[in-house]
């Protein structure tokens, strides 16, 4: 007798087959960025703050307005700085204790990343984090620390082990089309073990060929548009982030673009 549930079915066998459709989750950084993916019809989301950090902790406000106004599914970024993953003692408490509040407030999952200081997976603290996930009954999603490792092969394997549910990668580069070979090579040999998530340069031009070449089922992107702030900058004073023409602006998430994407798919 076989247990059918969105993304997997175990069979009798004790084999577990992963069982894809197509699935588009957006990167955003706000309530306001949940609301465009919402109404653009995302189905999935990762929530943060401060992306201009490349993701950072979202506010439990922020999480449990998305949850109250939404049916999104959300997975919610864990991760107290910026720069790279490779956490003191402290900012690893702070990790578990921002997971536990969150899966507690209703988020769907959490996703995380910890390496070691020579570039490798933490195994201690991704099994220690996975625990509180698990326990929880989130789903575990490694994030994109998974692109600075030396060997993704036998880290994959690894988070196979562990529990991991998903890994969001760019095949090692800066942008997913340009990490179809590694992306394409971990689907085919671990596919049937761990979904894998396609995210960096994510667009409606390119989504369904990277899927193709792929065989990669999900992906992530920001479907990034801009925001004016006019207060931005004052006489002698500036908190601008991005470079001209945005340096008055901030990164929102398009709902046009969401759509566009979405129908792509």
């Amino acid at each position: 007798m076989c247990k059918t549930g969105a993304l997997s079915e175990r069979c009798g066998t004790g084999m577990e087959k992963i069982i894809m459709e197509k699935i588009v989750e957006i990167c955003c950084g706000s309530y306001e960025d949940a609301l465009a993916a919402y109404h653009g019809g995302a189905k999935r989301i990762e929530l943060n703050s401060a992306l201009y950090l490349g993701g950072l902790t979202p506010s439990l406000g922020t999480l449990l307005l998305t949850k109250d106004n939404t049916d999104l599914k959300v997975i919610a970024m864990v991760r107290p700085r910026g720069a790279g993953f490779c956490y003191s003692d402290a900012d690893f408490r702070v990790m578990k204790a921002d997971a536990r509040l969150l899966l507690e407030n209703g988020a769907d999952g959490i996703a995380f990343g910890c390496l070691t200081e020579n570039g490798e997976l933490d195994e201690s603290r991704t099994r220690e984090m996975t625990a509180v996930i698990k326990k929880h009954q989130g789903e575990a999603v490694f994030h994109r620390a998974f692109d600075c490792v030396q060997n993704p092969y036998q880290t994959i394997e690894k988070l196979i082990e562990i529990g991991i549910d998903r890994v969001l990668t760019s095949g090692g580069e800066e942008k997913a089309m340009n990490g179809i070979e590694l992306l394409a090579g971990l689907q085919e040999m671990y596919g049937d073990k761990i979904e894998l998530l396609a995210g960096s340069g994510i667009n409606a031009e390119n989504a369904k060929e990277l899927m193709e070449r792929t065989g990669i089922r999900q992906v992530h992107s920001s479907c990034r548009g801009w925001l004016t702030d006019r207060t931005t900058e004052g006489p002698k004073v500036s908190y601008a982030y991005a470079e001209a023409p945005h340096k008055k602006d901030y990164e929102a998430v398009n709902e046009k673009l969401v759509k566009k994407l979405v129908d792509a798919l």
